[in-house]
């Protein structure tokens, strides 16, 4: 099963979510963005590379949220979902077609990765 991350990025009372691009296994579903974890690599420091290589960010990483585990056809995953506050950089899209700043309660309207879903039914209750 492999480990990846995932970053809940609140700014003004709204969470970045990004859409997965056109020839990605999952292509246009949305997630909350990180990846997978690196031999040797701790969750907090994934996230910070992954944020850094898809969006030209710097980030730091905060408290832990959840983790949950799903079954993709083409890989088994446990995600860890983290807050995290975005400290510097302009967003540029390298690794999906779009990004959006959501309210938590309009996270239902997105078709997210199934993987990602006990997230949002957690930032949706809070």
């Amino acid at each position: 099963m492999r480990q990846v991350t995932a970053a809940v990025i609140e700014k003004d009372g709204k969470i970045l979510i990004a859409q997965r691009k056109r020839g990605d296994a999952l292509a246009g579903k949305w997630e909350f963005p990180g990846g997978k974890l690196e031999p040797g690599e701790t969750p907090e420091a994934c996230l910070r590379r992954e944020l850094r290589e898809e969006f030209g960010v710097d980030t730091k990483i905060g408290a832990f949220i959840c983790s949950g585990k799903f079954e993709y056809k083409h890989l088994p995953i446990e995600l860890l979902a983290y807050r995290a506050e975005h400290v510097s950089g302009e967003f540029r899209l390298n690794d999906h077609d779009r990004i959006e700043w959501v309210a938590p309660a309009e996270l239902s309207g997105y078709d997210f990765c199934s993987a990602d879903l006990p997230v949002v039914r957690l930032l949706m209750s809070a």
